[in-house]
């Protein structure tokens, strides 16, 4: 607080994080060690994505404005990250941009509740910091198996990270349901309430 920086630029600066990530991912083929490297900036993404809404409150800086500020750059840099990650010449890329289109998805489902004038949905076991754990462990078990396992980075037909993508769809197809369930049902009782007290 005593240095004022603006939440606004946290959240840019998770933007910037997220494109380090991408830059890393994306360059893994010709220099592996980056693997390592990638995911933490995916971690500084998210410190700045929960940092951006601290420093707004704390300064009374929350607005309507301050919520797509805070969502917007969000949907950016999953974007960044995974569609690196389809082009990191470890995975197919069919993989990474699926995983980037539900990651989205993911994130969408979850504004519903707000849209409609319920809770926004946070629910689920692929939410943001889930899928940037799932890519970690992906991107540092890939490194481990081309450091130790001669380059054999595939397991019944695709590599570890095409793996990771998969479990990160599979995932985030949980979490749209268990989302949308969860708003249905909020509607569903807000609407039984109105009709109780008409």
């Amino acid at each position: 607080m005593r240095h004022h920086i603006h939440p606004d630029a946290i959240s840019y600066c998770s933007i910037v994080a997220a494109g380090l990530a991408g830059v890393c991912f994306w360059q893994s083929q010709h220099h592996a060690w980056l693997l390592l490297i990638g995911p933490a900036f995916c971690y500084l993404r998210l410190w700045c994505n929960m940092l951006d809404g601290m420093v707004a409150l704390a300064a009374g800086k929350a607005s309507w404005r301050g919520e797509i500020l805070n969502d917007l750059p969000d949907r950016i840099s999953d974007t960044l990250i995974f569609a690196a990650v389809a082009h990191s010449g470890f995975n197919a890329a069919v993989s990474g941009y699926w995983a980037a289109l539900f990651a989205l998805l993911t994130a969408y489902v979850g504004l519903f509740g707000q849209a409609v004038g319920v809770q926004r949905e946070f629910s689920g076991i692929m939410s943001k910091p889930w899928r940037m754990v799932t890519l970690h462990l992906g991107a540092w078990i890939t490194w481990a198996l081309l450091e130790w396992n001669n380059g054999g980075i595939r397991f019944a037909g695709l590599t570890v990270l095409d793996w990771t993508c998969v479990v990160i769809l599979a995932g985030c197809l949980q979490t749209i349901i268990v989302r949308l369930k969860r708003i249905m049902r909020a509607l569903a009782a807000r609407g039984s309430n109105r009709s109780g007290t008409a």
